[in-house]
């Protein structure tokens, strides 16, 4: 394959990821209007943003392997039809229900292209310094494309109502599916092995339930639903590595998890995502309901992030020639929580543009450390098994996602509701969102707005905290060598 078709296949995964990870977040600015439009509740709202990488986590590891033996190509080019069909039918969806329902079918088809991208790219790109280059490229969209998806929904929403950042998917996966089919090489493993179903099965049992109990303490209810979830999740997850460990064609080889720089990775793609995504998510409504932006306004002020994580790709080879691999990704992290504490104690200044400049060292430390922890992970497995090791790294990156939203998102929920004075009318006590909808300008709505305030900047001291535990394991986990070829990304 000819250098200029190795970019441009790399143009058309990058595209397929950037909208992947935009399609994650441009819902958040479409929240408040959405929740008026569908009388959702705050845990509808909750499922609606959530469910959508829980489908796709669920199903990573199942996709992954079955990209490995259908051939990569032709996985992307159905799940690209299969993610533009979903698109509309979340664009016209009439209830909360609906909705989920079309997140969900988003979901399942964004799972089987998640790996495809990446397992391309490994076998795309066989030179190790022009690997770490498509990959810093892949992982900068990875990251930018959460920030940028409130850009791009309040682009939409200034103009369209909330069902357009859905549609605006459609256009995009014609283009990906017309000029993949034509440029993208297909690639399988050889020997793949028979599709274990049961592991499949044992997978999604380990997952699913686990992120469903973590919601069920939103409501505040501690019964027999959230054992009986916590206790599923459990066995699943035991019964899972059992049969991997026992299996002669594994879907994961577990034992890969034993190499401190592998699993130290994998951690470290989870807890740097979780944080951010658990941010943003409420972010938006933040900078619209208690700062009264409009959803174009609200969205422009979070391209800092975007603009940072995509300079992160120059930033990575020179961090990595003087400090190595496992202190560069620290540091990152170590960088990305600075930028979150900034953010929380700007949260409750007046001063708009201080909040925008705390933005940019969280968007570095996402972008940089995304880039070496997918670059370690992908470069660990033999070139056969790309699409699986693939799907580890890309479940790690949508259960961060997940579990960032319903975890920080739970908390906030709960903080705010213990933050609201007990005078406040029962319309303020689900979410901000109702308060602005069915109370009018006063005392009560300015109380419900400092509380949420209150808990955002408390939610974003915890992901701040997050993401320093995330610097701890890099330390301690990943190695501080300086491949030569890792540093050439320029």
């Amino acid at each position: 394959m000819t250098s200029a078709r190795r970019y441009l296949s790399l143009g058309v995964l990058t595209g397929a990821v950037l909208l992947l990870a935009i399609d994650a977040t441009v819902l958040h600015l479409a929240v408040p209007s959405l929740a008026r439009d569908l009388d959702a509740s705050a845990t509808a709202v909750l499922w609606i943003g959530d469910v959508y990488s829980l489908a796709i986590a669920g199903l990573l590891i199942t996709m992954g392997n079955i990209a490995d033996r259908v051939g990569r190509k032709r996985l992307l080019l159905i799940g690209a039809t299969a993610f533009g069909i979903a698109s509309v039918a979340a664009a016209f969806a009439p209830s909360p229900e609906m909705l989920i329902v079309a997140r969900v079918l988003l979901g399942v088809a964004g799972s089987t292209l998640m790996p495809s991208t990446l397992s391309l790219i490994r076998n795309i790109f066989t030179d190790p310094a022009e690997r770490t280059r498509a990959i810093a490229i892949w992982s900068a969209a990875a990251a930018s494309g959460i920030a940028l998806g409130p850009v791009v929904g309040g682009a939409l929403l200034e103009h369209f109502w909330w069902g357009s950042v859905f549609l605006i998917n459609v256009p995009v996966m014609l283009v990906i599916v017309g000029l993949g089919a034509w440029v993208l090489p297909e690639s399988k493993n050889p020997h793949p092995g028979r599709l274990d179903l049961l592991s499949s099965a044992w997978s999604m049992l380990a997952i699913v339930p686990f992120v469903y109990a973590i919601k069920h303490l939103t409501t505040g209810a501690v019964d027999v639903a959230l054992a009986v979830s916590l206790v599923a999740s459990a066995a699943g997850s035991i019964l899972f590595v059992r049969r991997q460990r026992r299996s002669a064609a594994p879907m994961i080889d577990v034992d890969l998890f034993r190499n401190g720089s592998f699993s130290g990775a994998v951690a470290v793609n989870f807890i740097s995502v979780f944080a951010m995504s658990g941010v943003l998510f409420f972010f938006s409504q933040y900078l619209q309901l208690a700062r009264g932006l409009e959803p174009l306004s609200a969205g422009l002020a979070q391209l800092p992030v975007a603009v940072a994580s995509i300079f992160a790709v120059a930033c990575v080879g020179f961090l990595v020639a003087r400090l190595g691999r496992g202190r560069a990704i620290a540091f990152a992290l170590a960088l990305g929580a600075a930028g979150l504490v900034a953010v929380a104690v700007m949260e409750g200044s007046t001063h708009l543009s201080w909040l925008l400049v705390a933005l940019v060292p969280l968007g570095l430390g996402i972008g940089i450390s995304e880039t070496l922890s997918v670059d370690a992970v992908v470069s660990s497995v033999p070139q056969e098994k790309s699409g699986a090791a693939s799907s580890i790294s890309e479940t790690a990156y949508e259960l961060g996602t997940a579990m960032g939203i319903a975890v920080l998102g739970s908390v906030l929920t709960v903080m705010y509701r213990f933050a609201l004075p007990a005078d406040v009318p029962d319309a303020a006590q689900d979410s901000l969102a109702s308060a602005a909808a069915e109370l009018r300008e006063g005392a009560a709505l300015d109380a419900a707005r400092e509380a949420f305030v209150h808990s955002m900047q408390v939610t974003t001291l915890i992901a701040a905290g997050v993401m320093v535990a995330g610097a701890v394991v890099a330390l301690r986990l990943i190695p501080n060598a300086r491949p030569a070829v890792a540093v050439n990304v320029g």
